[in-house]
C-alpha cells in the first residue's frame, strides 16, 4: 500500500508539464520501451483532439518531484479506455502501480467504459507480472515488423487499372470515411473522426502527403498511411519510418490492393529517405501477415494487448 507520507496522487497540471517530460526522458534512458519522449511529442499527444489530460492524466509525486503516471485514453465508442502506466525505476515495487490503476479504473467507471486495455512488448517482464498481479489477462497478440528497405521485395502492382495519389490539405474527411470503411469488422478499432485525423496529419515531421489514397476511377477503395518516428536513428544509424496503417474496402478485398498500397507507401518512404521501416499488425489477420511476409518484413518482437473487466 502506498504510504500517504511519501507519495501523493492527483489529476495532471499544466505546471507539471516540465516534470512530465524529464520522468519520461529519464524512465526511457534507465529502461528503454521506444517511447518518443521529445517535449514536443509529448506536448502534442497531450493536446489531442477529445483528450483532457486534467482529467485523463494522474501523476504520482514525492517531496514535490513527479515520479510515475497513468495515462487513460478514453475510447468510448468500444466501450473501453486504453491505459499507459510509467513508474520510474527508482520507485517501483512500492504499490504505486496499482494505487495508479484504482484512479484509472474510478475514471474509467465515470466515462461507463466496460473494459481496460494496456500494450506492452512481450520481452517486458516486469510488466507483465504487474498487470497479471493485478488482473490483467492476455487478450490479443501483436507481431511487430521489420524491414530493412535495402532488402526490400517491391509487390508487384504495376498491371492493373487503379491509380494512387497523395492526401491533400483539406481531404482529411475522405481519409476518415475509408479508414472506418476498412476497419468497420476489425477487433477493437474505434472510429476516427475527422478532427482527430486532421491533427494527426499536422503533428511536427507529419503531412497530409504521408498518406498514399488508391482510387478505382473517383471511388477511394483504400490507402497507406506512413509515417518517419520522430526518433529517426537507430542503433545502427539508419533513418526509420512507420506504416501506421493500410486497408482496403471490403468490397475491393482480393483484388491485389493491398500490394498496390503497400508499394506506394514503401516508395513514398525510400524517397524521403527513411532505410527501415516497422509495422504492427494483428497475430489473427493472416491476409495482412502474408501480404507483409511478401515484401520481405520480418518478426522482431510482439506487442501484448491485456485486458481486465471494470466490476
Amino acid at each position: 500500500m502506498v504510504s500517504s507520507f511519501s507519495y501523493i496522487i492527483r489529476n495532471y497540471r499544466p505546471s507539471d508539464f516540465d516534470d512530465y517530460v524529464k520522468l519520461s526522458i529519464e524512465a526511457e534512458k534507465l529502461d528503454a520501451m521506444g517511447r518518443c519522449v521529445s517535449a514536443q511529442a509529448l506536448s502534442e499527444d497531450l493536446r489531442r483532439p477529445n483528450y483532457s489530460p486534467e482529467q485523463d492524466l494522474f501523476v504520482v509525486e514525492m517531496s514535490g518531484i513527479i515520479v510515475g503516471f497513468i495515462k487513460i485514453t478514453p475510447e468510448l465508442i468500444t466501450k473501453r479506455v486504453l491505459i499507459d502506466c510509467l513508474v520510474h525505476p527508482e520507485h517501483r515495487r512500492k504499490g504505486l502501480a496499482k494505487e495508479l490503476l484504482d484512479y484509472a479504473t474510478h475514471r474509467a467507471k465515470e466515462l461507463k467504459a466496460k473494459v481496460v486495455q494496456a500494450d506492452i512488448i512481450q520481452d517486458n517482464i516486469i510488466a507483465k507480472k504487474v498487470l497479471s498481479r493485478l488482473g490483467f489477462r492476455p487478450v490479443r497478440e501483436f507481431p511487430e515488423l521489420r524491414l530493412q528497405l535495402d532488402e526490400v521485395h517491391l509487390p508487384d502492382a504495376t498491371h492493373h487499372r487503379y491509380i494512387y495519389r497523395h492526401l491533400q490539405p483539406g481531404e482529411e474527411a475522405v481519409l476518415a470515411q475509408i479508414q472506418n470503411r476498412c476497419f468497420a469488422d476489425t477487433w477493437g478499432y474505434n472510429p476516427n473522426t475527422t478532427e482527430e485525423i486532421a491533427y494527426s496529419l499536422q503533428l511536427s515531421h507529419c503531412s497530409p502527403e504521408d498518406v498514399a489514397l488508391i482510387y478505382d476511377g473517383d471511388k477511394p477503395i483504400g490507402y497507406c498511411w506512413t509515417k518517419i518516428d520522430c526518433e529517426t536513428e537507430v542503433a545502427d544509424g539508419k533513418r526509420k519510418g512507420r506504416i501506421l496503417m493500410l486497408g482496403v474496402d471490403p468490397d475491393y478485398r482480393g483484388k491485389e490492393i493491398g500490394k498496390i498500397a503497400l508499394r506506394a507507401g514503401l516508395v513514398y518512404l525510400i524517397n524521403k529517405g527513411v532505410q527501415v521501416v516497422e509495422l504492427r499488425v494483428d497475430s489473427e489477420n493472416k491476409v495482412a501477415r502474408a501480404l507483409y511476409r511478401s515484401a520481405g518484413f520480418k518478426i522482431w518482437t510482439n506487442s501484448l494487448c491485456y485486458e481486465k473487466a471494470i466490476d
